[in-house]
């Protein structure tokens, strides 16, 4: 079976701000109507009720004893005129038999009288004297009417309700006026407190077109509390962006950074290849006529591919490294150990490197060397010394000073290697650790040198180890370059000096 379609709500045609002034215009006229609609209710019954009491009073007039309505010849005009002065508008009086019928119509009325139920003495006794509505015979406007027992017969009492619908009729045109003019004022207010009020929201608009073009320098400003819906909106807003920025510019500096890195490993790659290609097609042309000829050839095919070895070996550690630690990035074998191990080793080395080269051993910065428990891998941080003597060795003339300290400072394990050449400037300190940088007219290379990627490495594995690599240098004034490694106090105490 095929899923249902899924039913895609339509965009409103209106704008936010149409939709809040409509919306605003549609509860104040709901409550002006329905004001208006109790206050007539309220008003109507008021106005009914004080009718049915003027109307229960001249009742009781008209229904004193002696009933004179009855006799011929009664003053029926005073009675008339004691009702009359009593209720205002038409009035209807009217005398009763028993049995219902019309005995003697005091008062007529001047329009539509009323149209009367059944008032026999029974329907009378019902009643309780109580008010009641009656319609117009002909139409037109209601009648209240009370019917009250009196001497042989039954008084009937109907004033028209014509003045109070007019009433009521009159105040609801002045409501509905005032409502009108009310709901003028309020759109009009309402417009330019929701113009106001979504100012912040043109502003973020306008900073999102900007966006949408590829500027993002643009900032919301912050033009109401952090504490409201704008306020955060605008805050969350400048810090996506801010995301976004620092994003973009992460991967460009990356892209960057990989194009050089491409260039310069192709130029790397593409030196020690082309001397094998080179030799290989001169040995193919029989250029190498001579053993002697054949062995020297041999000899540089087999140098250039041992750097071109190396440089691949120092090109997948770099890669490996820089994978993250849980995608199974470069294993370290992390076990207690004392960098004077190290130092120890490396004063050794140096001096079978360059035996002419005066060495010496001292704690950071000078004075006596010091023990530098740490937690490490042992291969890798002999690698990070060994890149760091070959820089050494490489950067410096002979018989240059060198001098190898290790100990503590400042709650840290210390490994540091300085020597007497010819140091570097500011920028080029700044760029010594990039791969495939080489300071070459600053130090003057020796040997040929190599792609650049020695001190590199040596950063990596020491951050690796959760280090860091300091270097202290000047033009003229040699450099130090200096491992600092978080202590471990179970270290093994060796003493090796």
């Amino acid at each position: 079976m095929s899923a249902p379609p899924v039913r895609r709500r339509r965009p409103h045609r209106l704008s936010l701000r149409a939709r809040l002034l409509v919306i605003t215009l549609v509860l104040v006229l709901a409550a002006l109507l329905g004001s208006t609609a109790a206050l007539a209710v309220l008003l109507e019954r008021s106005l009914v009720d004080q009718l049915d009491d003027r109307l229960q009073a001249a009742a009781a007039l008209a229904a004193q004893p002696p009933v004179v309505l009855v006799a011929p010849g009664a003053p029926a005009p005073q009675v008339r005129n004691a009702v009359e002065g009593a209720l205002t508008g038409d009035v209807h009086l009217v005398v009763l038999r028993p049995d219902g019928a019309v005995q003697r119509v005091v008062r007529p009325a001047t329009g539509s009288p009323p149209a009367l139920p059944p008032l026999d003495a029974a329907a009378v006794e019902a009643r309780g004297e109580r008010p009641f509505e009656a319609p117009a015979r002909a139409g037109g406007h209601a009648w209240r009417v009370v019917a009250t027992p009196a001497q042989g017969g039954t008084v009937v009492v109907a004033v028209s309700m014509a003045e109070t619908d007019e009433t009521l009729r009159d105040l609801g045109v002045l409501a509905l006026s005032i409502d009108a003019v009310v709901v003028v004022l309020v759109a009009g207010a309402a417009w330019f407190a929701v113009r106001a009020g979504l100012r912040p929201l043109r502003l973020v608009e306008t900073t999102a077109a900007s966006i949408a073009h590829g500027d993002l320098a643009p900032r919301v400003p912050d033009l109401a509390s952090g504490r409201t819906e704008l306020g955060r909106l605008s805050a969350a807003l400048n810090g996506m962006l801010d995301r976004i920025e620092a994003g973009d510019a992460a991967r460009a500096a990356t892209a960057d950074r990989m194009r050089r890195f491409v260039a310069d490993a192709s130029h790397e790659l593409r030196t020690p290849l082309f001397g094998i290609k080179g030799y290989t097609e001169l040995y193919r042309m029989s250029g190498l006529p001579e053993r002697a000829d054949v062995d020297r050839a041999m000899g540089r095919i087999e140098g250039e591919a041992a750097r071109l070895a190396r440089l691949v070996e120092d090109l997948l550690l770099l890669a490996r490294l820089d994978e993250d630690d849980a995608s199974g990035g470069l294993p370290l074998r992390l076990s207690p150990m004392d960098l004077r191990t190290l130092a120890a080793d490396a004063l050794h080395d140096l001096h079978v490197l360059d035996p002419g080269r005066p060495v010496t051993l001292t704690g950071p910065g000078g004075g006596p060397p010091g023990s530098a428990p740490v937690l490490g891998d042992e291969a890798r941080l002999r690698q990070v010394t060994s890149n760091l003597i070959g820089n050494a060795v490489a950067h410096t003339p002979p018989g240059a000073r060198v001098r190898i300290g290790v100990g503590t400072h400042a709650g840290e394990a210390v490994l540091e290697l300085g020597d007497d050449g010819p140091g570097m400037t500011a920028e080029q300190a700044a760029r010594v650790f990039d791969r495939f940088y080489r300071a070459d007219d600053g130090r003057g290379r020796a040997g040929g040198g190599g792609a650049g990627l020695g001190l590199a490495i040596v950063q990596s594995l020491v951050a690796a180890h959760h280090g860091r690599v300091e270097i202290d240098t000047a033009l003229g004034a040699g450099a130090v370059f200096r491992v600092l490694l978080p202590l471990h106090a179970e270290a093994p105490q060796h003493a090796e000096d």
